[in-house]
């Protein structure tokens, strides 16, 4: 891998984390948000008044918490991926399992790939 291949990953890294940090942000500002506006319209429960509502909400909160944990571990690959750039560029885009590099189109895409 040359060294403008690695600037442009690291470059591509530094995005990514960008995006998710701020994927991350709006979702603990929406959470702050909807405690705030509850309280904020006096409501003294949480609980829905309606079945059907309280499945929406249910369904809401375990997508929104499936789509941090899957932002958080992004954010720790990235993470890694940056670290492993700056302390050992000459390892960075070697596949962990087979020990051969990994190809610029599958960096390109996902460029905090640990294998082929």
């Amino acid at each position: 891998m040359t060294d403008e291949q690695r600037k442009h990953l690291e470059q591509r890294l530094l995005e990514e984390r960008k995006r998710v940090t701020e994927v991350l942000g709006r979702y603990a500002t929406e959470h702050e948000d909807t405690e705030s506006e509850s309280d904020a319209a006096g409501d003294i429960s949480h609980v829905p008044l309606h079945m059907a509502d309280q499945g929406t909400d249910t369904m809401q909160q375990e997508l929104d918490a499936v789509m941090v944990d899957r932002e958080t571990r992004n954010l720790n690959e990235i993470d890694a991926a940056l670290q492993r750039l700056y302390h050992e560029p000459a390892k960075f885009g070697i596949c962990e399992r087979t020990g051969q590099e990994i190809s610029m189109e599958r960096l390109e895409i996902v460029p905090w790939a640990r294998t082929c």
